[in-house]
């Protein structure tokens, strides 16, 4: 799954982007509850590896079944 991909699950789930201050190839979101924070990967159009999205999912606080379906 790319980023962009990602971006729309997450934004979905109602996780917003927190503006960036700079140039990278990170962007940060946060939960809907807004005290959770986790930074993905944006590596343009290639797929971020598996382990990586369910680490973002767990650090969000958001259930994988439900980010998988979004």
């Amino acid at each position: 799954m790319s980023y962009r991909e990602a971006a729309r699950k997450l934004a979905a789930l109602g996780c917003i982007e927190v503006a960036r201050n700079g140039g990278g190839a990170h962007r940060k979101w946060a939960s809907p509850s807004r005290i959770l924070i986790t930074v993905v990967p944006d590596h343009g159009g290639k797929d971020l590896k598996t382990g990586t999205l369910r680490a973002v999912v767990k650090q969000l606080g958001l259930n994988w079944a439900e980010f998988a379906k979004a």
